[in-house]
């Protein structure tokens, strides 16, 4: 078990935006993944993901790792910023952009 959540760790720290979902962003499996992966978009960077659903050992210890039970979760700079309700309400009202673009300064898209 140890060793998947190394993992976790690895991604979490290596990626500065990481999206953990269920499918992939050209084809999401869930309609939360959908609307999280638009929103991200919107912001116009490029952002990691890990599809859950291929990935069942990260599917099954990811949430014990974020204390977050629910797919799919997006990760900015190795913290947790939240689920697709929490990922839209922040797109809507702006502050997703700016979280993404004070992680991923413009030089590095």
């Amino acid at each position: 078990m140890s060793d998947i959540m190394d993992t976790i760790k690895e991604q979490v720290e290596s990626n500065t935006v990481l999206l953990y979902m269920k499918g992939n962003p050209n084809q999401p499996q869930c309609g939360f993944s959908a609307r999280t992966v638009q929103a991200l978009m919107e912001c116009g960077k490029r952002f990691a993901y890990v599809d859950v659903l291929s990935n069942p050992e990260i599917r099954a210890n990811l949430p014990a790792y974020a204390n977050w039970p629910t797919f799919p979760q997006l990760w900015v700079k190795g913290e947790l910023i939240g689920g697709c309700d929490i990922v839209t309400e922040m797109a809507a009202s702006g502050e997703l952009q700016k979280v993404i673009d004070e992680a991923v300064p413009a030089d590095a898209e």
